[in-house]
This record gives structure tokens, sequence and C-alpha cells, in this order.
């Protein structure tokens, strides 16, 4: 039998290796940023066509590279970052594994042009599928530029697993705005088909934070600083009441390198504890300096899992550093009677000359006990300015004055009588014949024949508006409630991307919305569902409804939007109900598919028979 073990071509080695570098457009411009960021650029431009299918170029003014080193790049395991075994546990460098740049050359049509400041000619190189077609000088700009062209066009079965361009654009922003957080000083711009999608002068990291995600976010950030002889810990988190359904927003660097970490994550969430609202997630974007010797991130090829020679200590540096910085930015409410702004200057004090004591008068001949005068009752004088003491008329309805109160104080039990009373035991079926109570504004009661039944109006009116809102998707007969002033609504560039993909489907659920400029939509109608409800209020909350069912639920893009709008449109726990608004929920109910399944898989509808209460009182 002859031998079967061989050596693969390069070519296929470095596509194999591609499937674990470049998964999908963003990220080749995860890569190719982080290698113009240890050239040492601070102007880097990223240019996208068709979401990175048909291109993706890198500008930046770093290094550039000699004739030699820019054929050398694109082979495998080539890199300027490490020599030694050893230089693995003293990496500052964004890369260094040396397969980024064989395996975009692996798969895509690949040209690179570049040259050093001290050079007067470049070099370009053309490469397809790991075949250099040519290379020759060129004048070229400081620095390097290069162009991916038709990704994955020798893969095609890799190709038709990209998403829409929507989604792939929407990935190249997270790629782009976790490189932009850690790198503040540097200038980035991005173009998407022609559009500027962000425009990032370098400035201080909040003024970061700010450009990327609006400028509402600058109320929104607590400082977080601290310095040990561990780590070194700065950055910022949001406020409590700005918490978000969707972990979008958090961000952890370790030597400036985006990491994720869920051990590190809790530690924030601990500090949050008892502050933030329920199944909510902060805002953080925190940085960790540690010694490079400490920790090994060569564990996964996208570089972002780290581990911790000490990670517990991390974890209550990092728990104990946040909680502090709440407390010290009086995140909680406090009373602090040594400010300027305490009560005592309210009040004007007198000097004591001057204060005069109160005169008391009263009518010496006044008998509360006196029945005679044909009086049986005599209200307290009043004082007269004239200085006459007369007394008020006896009310003439004095004699009902104990009915009127007792009926008062009976009003409390009526509801428990009527529970415990059911006349006629019958199911629900007409209205006219329901007894329907609300307890606490939050269930609605209705006696059947074997007891009595509970409905939770929030999940019950829930459920009534996911199975409409999943018609209306189906047949695109959503109702639409034209503003009389249209608003328009300013979205970061991430949400923004993910409101053109939804658009048709915003459409025919009711939303009459259209694009205007840059990130900014103009809202000139809602479903009659959503009325007297703000505009931007509303897309944000279906925008992160929808991306809390994606990531959370694993949900098709109809059902997330279904889910979500039903959740922000109903009627919340807490909500006074008239009769006629119990009898129509419960109508409408009874009319769903499923009414007595909750979106969050629990009941709508319990039922206590008569028999279990009788057992209640029995024991």
């Amino acid at each position: 039998m002859s031998d079967i073990i061989q050596l693969l071509p390069d070519s296929v080695a470095n596509q194999i290796a591609a499937g674990e570098v470049v998964q999908r457009p963003a990220s080749a411009v995860k890569e190719l940023i982080e290698n113009s960021i240890d050239a040492g650029a601070d102007k880097i431009q990223l240019i996208v066509k068709d979401a990175g299918k048909s291109l993706i170029q890198i500008i930046d003014n770093g290094c550039g590279m000699s004739v030699t080193d820019a054929r050398m790049c694109f082979e495998r395991h080539a890199t300027s970052k490490i020599r030694k075994a050893e230089d693995l546990f003293a990496i500052r460098t964004m890369g260094f594994r040396g397969e980024a740049m064989a395996s975009i050359a692996a798969i895509a049509q690949v040209e690179l042009k570049t040259r050093r400041h001290e050079d007067e000619l470049g070099t370009c190189i053309n490469i397809e599928g790991s075949e250099v077609i040519s290379q020759e000088a060129c004048s070229a700009n400081p620095g390097t530029s290069i162009s991916i062209k038709n990704l994955f066009y020798n893969t095609p079965a890799r190709r038709n697993f990209l998403k829409s361009n929507p989604v792939e654009m929407r990935y190249i922003i997270d790629e782009l705005q976790r490189i932009a957080l850690a790198h503040p000083d540097v200038f980035f711009t991005l173009h998407h088909n022609g559009q500027e999608v962000y425009h990032l002068p370098a400035t201080t990291l909040k003024q970061r934070i700010i450009h990327l995600f609006g400028n509402n976010y600058n109320e929104r950030l607590v400082p977080v600083e601290e310095d040990t002889n561990v780590v070194k810990l700065q950055g910022f988190v949001g406020k409590p009441e700005f918490a978000r359904k969707t972990r979008g927003e958090q961000f952890f660097f370790v030597n400036s390198r985006f990491i994720k970490d869920a051990y590190l994550n809790h530690a924030v969430l601990m500090a949050f504890k008892e502050l933030l609202p329920e199944d909510t997630f902060p805002l953080y974007v925190l940085f960790i300096e540690i010694d490079p010797a400490k920790i090994d991130i060569n564990v996964h090829p996208t570089k972002t899992e780290i581990k911790y020679q000490d990670e517990q200590t991390i974890y209550a540096i990092i728990r104990s550093a946040v909680k502090r910085s709440l407390g010290r930015y009086n995140i909680t409410p406090s009373l602090d009677f040594d400010q300027e702004n305490s009560i005592e200057h309210l009040v004007t004090l007198k000097p004591l000359e001057e204060i005069v004591p109160p005169t008391i008068t009263f009518n010496p001949d006044f008998n509360p006990f006196n029945t005679g005068g044909g009086n049986s009752y005599r209200e307290e004088p009043s004082l007269r300015s004239n200085g006459d003491y007369r007394s008020s008329p006896t009310p003439k309805n004095w004699d009902t004055l104990y009915e009127i109160s007792k009926k008062e104080t009976n009003v409390q039990h009526e509801v428990y009588e009527e529970i415990s009373i059911i006349a006629d035991e019958q199911e629900i079926n007409k209205p006219s014949e329901r007894q329907l109570f609300q307890l606490q504004n939050r269930f609605i009661l209705s006696p059947i024949k074997s007891g009595f039944m509970l409905i939770n109006q929030q999940a019950a009116h829930e459920r009534i508006l996911y199975e409409r809102f999943l018609q209306q998707l189906q047949n695109h007969s959503g109702v639409s409630q034209q503003s009389l002033f249209p608003e328009s609504v300013t979205l970061n560039s991430s949400d923004f991307e993910l409101l053109k993909e939804l658009l048709p489907d915003i459409r025919a659920l009711g939303f009459d919305i259209r694009e205007f400029g840059k990130n900014t939509v103009v809202v000139e109608g809602i479903p009659a569902d959503l009325n007297n409800a703000s505009e931007h209020e509303i897309l944000e909350q279906l925008l992160e409804g929808f991306k809390n069912n994606q990531s959370v639920l694993k949900l098709d893009k109809r059902d997330s939007l279904a889910r979500s709008l039903a959740r922000n449109a109903a009627t919340k726990a807490g909500v006074k109900m008239s009769l006629e608004e119990m009898n129509l929920l419960i109508d409408q109910l009874f009319a769903c598919q499923m009414p007595n399944l909750a979106l969050n898989g629990k009941l709508v509808i319990t039922t206590f028979t008569l028999n279990e209460l009788l057992e209640r009182f029995e024991k």
C-alpha cells in the first residue's frame, strides 16, 4: 500500500487558515486596520462597497513597506511583530500571528500599494488566490493602501453563507467602533457606496464615545479610574437610568485590544447590583493596562480571548472601582446639608427685637356642652376682623352624616364581597354577563363556574398585539396614524443600518418612514396602536427589542419585530382599565391562537377553583 499522507499545497493551507481568520468582510477590515495601527498610522481611511463583498480598501499614512517586505507579508507566518517564542509574552502590538495577509490573499483579489517615507518610489503587488500576478515599482503616497476585491470569489460556498448587505455592514461598523474606541488619537473615516458613514477626528476618549454613539451620551457617562500594582483601570460606565435591553454597548480593552470576557463582565454587573432595572445592561468602555507577561493572548486566531494569571484579583478591582465611581459621582440619591443649596439659605432670619410673639384670643363664654338657646349643635366660633364671635348655623343634614361615613368605609369591602359571591356561576361568554374586577391595576379577575380566573393584563395585551402584528407583517396590512408634525430621528450608524434592513417590514406594520440624510429618517406616521408616543422613543425601543430577540432567542426577523413592537405598545402593569377596556381585552385574548401563552413562555391566565379556596380556609 502506498503512502497516503502528504503536505497540502500552500494555496489550500491558506484557504483553510482563512476559514478561522476571515469569516466575513468585517474580519478582513479588523485585520487590515490593526496592521495600519501597528505601522504607526494616525490617519486611516476605510472604503467599502456592497458591505465589503465587492471592495474593502484601507488607506493609511503609516511607515510603509520596502519592496521585500511588501512581497514577504503575503507569506504564511511572516510577521514583523515577534522573533522568538518568548516574545509571545511581551506583545504590545495588535497582530503577531502572521496569518491575516496570507489568508486574505488566498480568498480574494488583492492589490497592495506601499511606500516608505524615505523612499521615492513605492511598490505595487497584485495577488489572486495566493498567486502573484504582478509586482512593480509605482508612484504612491507614504504609507500603505490595500484593496480587497471580490472576497471569497474562489470559495463560493463561503460567499453564499454571507448575510445581506445591511447585516454585513453592521458587522463592519461594529469592528470599526471597537478599534476607534481603543485608539481615540487616530483619525478614522468610513465610506460605504460613496457615502460617508463616519468622520472621527483624533480626540479624547469621551469625545470619541460621543462621536460614535450620539451627543446624548454626554450626559450618560461616569468616569472610572483605578491604578494598582496589578492593573491600571480607566474608562467610562453609563448611568443606571440609561441601561438598555441589549449588551451592544459594552467594551473591554486589555492593552488597547478589544476582548470578550464573561467573567469580567459579571464584575461590572455586580457593581450595578440593585441599581439596574430588570433585564437591562449598562454601558461601559473600560481599559485595562496590565503587564503582558501576566496574560496570554495566543488563545484564539481572532485574539478576542485572554487568559490571566490572577483573574480573581482583576475581578475584585473592576467591581470595586466601578462601584466607587457610581457613588462618587452621586448616581444614588443623597442629602448633603453642608452644601450651599441646603434649605438654610432659603430662610431669612430676623433680629430678636423684631420678632413679635403671636397673640391668642378666645371666647370665655363658649361652652361646647351647652344645649340651651334652642341649638343642639354649635360650631367653634370663628375669628372676625371686628372682634365679633358668631357661630355657624347647624348643618341641616347632620343626622345623615353617620350613614354617609358608613357607606364610604364599606366601599373597600365591596370588591371582596363581589368576589366571594358567584351568583350565576356562568362561563365568560357575553360581556353583559361578566363580573370583572381589576386587582392592583395588574390583574383582571372574573368569576367562572368552577371558581375564578386571573388574567395578567400586560401579558394578555402583548399576546394580542403580537399575533396582530404578525398578521400585518404577512399581509402588509398595518394601519398608519399620520403625524401632524413629522419628526426627524437621528440614530447611530449601526442602528441606522439595521433600520434600513428592516424598513420594508417596519412599513408593513404601519410606520411611514423615509430616509433623510446621514443616519437620519423622517417619521411621518406610526401604527395606529401606538398613539401618544414619541417617534424617537418608539424607534429606539423597537430596534433595541429586535436586537435583544435576535441575540438571545435567535428568532427570525419578522417574529423578532412583532415581539419587540408588541412589548413596547402593550398596556403596562399599573394602568387602570375601565370595564369596557377589560371586556375588549378578554374578547381579543380569547380570539388569539394561543391565548394562554405569554411572549416569555409563561402563563397569561391562571384559575382558582372553589375547592382550592375552601381548602385554604379549612387549614
